[in-house]
């Protein structure tokens, strides 16, 4: 089968297309024939520097989730399930490829109208933006800081924060993202690559009751500064290099809440679920910004890295 192979550590042209053994679904596994790979930043650091929670020895098909059709499955295990669409997480690996083989409990079953794309780009982004969503609290009338809103997690969170009756105040590096955001409703727009971006916040609500923090490092502490008291900033990503590093001190002096929010495993499932449903129902759109063939696994990590995205990108590879 056709795959993406990562020998060693380092830039986006160490993702490199070769062939890969069928595999074969064993003792309670099924075989998903892959239709879309799912990308995330996460994945390019893992590329880069071994970083990350995958713990996989080198040469490895990179590659977490996946979505297509359920094509075999182990002897064991209900036939029935042979032609059923899912999506799956892969335990870390093997997702940049035309098949993979995952324990028969991993698949999602897709909910009816719900297309294989929008269910890959709703399988991480989706279930991490409910997550979110859920520890901050949100009430109506709130004013919500949504950095890297043109991002996959973050587009959707300005989806959520919507629906719950709060204030989107979307933030996004470049005025192309900007523009894009504006587009797509967020009446409060800023590119945080200007340096009065948080004058304009201000100017706008005065101040914010929640910042959802995507970018992590310098960024997330000028964000902080936007809080009034009694507000929470949830944390879910590190795209400008490092966590948010807030002092504890800091935050309890402002009667800041910090999140960074976790859950086991059946919850995940769940909230991926609950993603599906909203999505297929209309609910949750999630913003496909880009696509490329699987072969192209190097073009997609390298255009990811240069911030030249906007919401999910998916390798299709069937």
């Amino acid at each position: 089968m056709r795959a993406v192979w990562l020998r060693e550590f380092g830039g986006p042209e160490n993702l490199v297309p070769g062939p890969a053994p069928d595999p074969v679904a064993g003792p309670d596994q099924v075989l998903i024939e892959v239709a879309h790979a799912n990308l995330t930043f996460v994945e390019t650091m893992f590329r880069a520097t071994g970083f990350g929670p995958y713990r996989a020895g080198l040469p490895v098909i990179p590659g977490n989730g996946v979505g297509g059709v359920i094509a075999a499955v182990g002897p064991d295990v209900n036939p029935a399930r042979v032609g059923q669409r899912v999506v799956s997480s892969t335990g870390g690996t093997g997702g940049y490829a035309e098949r993979v083989v995952v324990d028969q409990a991993a698949p999602v079953p897709l909910p009816d109208g719900l297309p294989l794309d929008r269910a890959v780009a709703l399988l991480a982004d989706g279930r991490t933006a409910l997550l979110l969503a859920g520890a901050a609290g949100l009430r109506p009338g709130h004013r919500v800081l949504v950095e890297a809103a043109a991002g996959g997690v973050g587009s959707l969170l300005t989806q959520l924060v919507a629906a719950a009756g709060a204030r989107v105040v979307a933030a996004a590096g470049g005025p192309r993202k900007v523009a894009l955001l504006r587009e797509r409703g967020c009446e409060v727009a800023v590119d945080y690559r200007e340096p009065d971006w948080t004058d304009r916040v201000r100017a706008a609500t005065g101040g914010v009751d929640v910042v959802f923090d995507g970018v992590g490092g310098p960024l997330a502490r000028t964000a902080f500064d936007l809080l009034d008291a009694g507000g929470r900033m949830v944390s879910f990503g590190l795209a400008g290099g490092a966590w948010a590093d807030i002092p504890a001190g800091l935050a309890a002096s402002r009667r800041v809440t910090l999140l960074r929010p976790a859950a086991p495993p059946e919850q995940l499932r769940a909230l991926t679920e609950l993603a599906l449903a909203e999505g297929a129902a209309g609910r949750l759109r999630p913003l496909i910004g880009q696509r490329f063939p699987l072969e192209r696994a190097a073009a997609a990590h390298a255009a990811m890295e240069s911030r030249a995205t906007v919401g999910k990108t998916l390798l299709d590879v069937h």
